[in-house]
């Protein structure tokens, strides 16, 4: 197991990129500006959850697999992006204000945040590209078996990650609470998600491998 200088090294570039504004910032706050903070938590919670997979097929060998077959991380690559772009469809075409939804489909729209964060995060083979150029670095080869300082290092970023995003949803659920006043654009938060989701699928799409 790498030693304690090891994991502050880690956390400190933990810090720095969870603090970077990316994709998972976005979608976080996006999140929690149209449905609230516990929307913005659950995504969180999908999001971190993906990140275990990508550590665990990281530290199992699996994610080598994009950088030896090619057409993998085309098919997950693409996968992504009509994802992305069926959850930009399904949030303009639901029914009803997102600033006021029933407490039916808050406990519905909690199952489906959650998974569409894990699975928007798993279809992202950048990110598993990401945890398999950055965990080794921080890993020992003689120590404990390599999943396990994987699962190590992910809680880790995902604790940093929790802080840094957890302010991001503080004061998007603030914002949040501003613009529900605002009857004029009742479905501008819907709006907004759905225009995030399809940014993300233009990104992924656009985007090189490296």
């Amino acid at each position: 197991m790498p030693d304690f200088s090891t994991f502050m090294l880690f956390a400190a570039a933990s810090l720095v990129l969870t603090a970077t504004p990316g994709p998972d910032m976005l979608l976080i706050a996006s999140r929690s500006v149209s449905q609230g903070r516990s929307a913005g938590f659950l995504t969180y919670a999908g999001i971190a959850a993906g990140t275990y997979c990508h550590a665990i097929a990281a530290g199992l060998g699996l994610s080598q697999l994009f950088l030896t077959v090619p057409v993998a991380y085309e098919i997950v690559r693409w996968a992504g992006c009509l994802y992305l772009l069926y959850l930009a469809y399904k949030t303009i075409r639901s029914e009803g204000a997102a600033f006021s939804p029933s407490p039916t489909l808050k406990r519905l729209s909690g199952r489906r945040i959650f998974f569409e964060g894990l699975a928007t995060n798993l279809l992202n083979p950048k990110m598993a590209l990401f945890v398999l150029a950055l965990f080794p670095q921080f890993v020992d080869p003689a120590g404990a078996a390599l999943p396990l300082q994987m699962i190590v290092l992910a809680t880790i970023l995902n604790g940093i990650g929790l802080a840094v995003n957890g302010l991001v949803i503080v004061l998007g659920s603030q914002l949040r609470n501003r613009l529900s006043s605002m009857r004029r654009f009742p479905r501008l938060p819907q709006y907004l998600l759905a225009t995030v989701f399809t940014g993300l699928a233009c990104r992924l799409a656009l985007g090189s491998r490296s």
